[in-house]
């Protein structure tokens, strides 16, 4: 039997979803989560070292989306300093280490979908 099947619906934090692939879709799923979790999965980083591994997000976005991860538990921001210029530190939690074989997956997914029907390209080819 299915555990993510055996109730009508799952519930985190108040939260009610379908089944378990929506709440996971939900933490880290979208265009930037993932991508974010991913840059974080080796190494602490600060907001500016994020943006320069992400140069097509916008700040707001990245902004927006570490916010999420970290309201969801996924993401740690410590800030040292307490006037500018204040030095602030983005890391995966104990549970955001937990979806690192997640991210591993999807990306050895990715890259056989593209070494099959596409190709890798640089970014002055863009």
């Amino acid at each position: 039997m299915k555990t993510e099947c055996i109730g009508d619906y799952v519930k985190l934090k108040g939260e009610v979803y379908p089944c378990t692939i929506s709440l996971a879709m939900d933490l880290m799923g979208g265009k930037w989560k993932a991508v974010i979790l991913y840059h974080l999965k080796d190494e602490e980083k600060r907001y500016n070292e994020l943006r320069k591994e992400m140069p097509s997000v916008t700040e707001m976005t990245l902004s927006l989306q570490l916010k999420q991860l970290e309201n969801d538990g996924l993401v740690s921001r410590k800030v040292y300093g307490k006037k500018p210029p204040i030095k602030v530190i983005y890391s995966l939690t104990d549970f955001g280490k937990t979806v690192i074989p997640v991210l591993e997956a999807i990306t050895a997914w990715g890259n056989q979908v593209v070494r099959d029907k596409g190709e890798f390209v640089s970014a002055g080819q863009v």
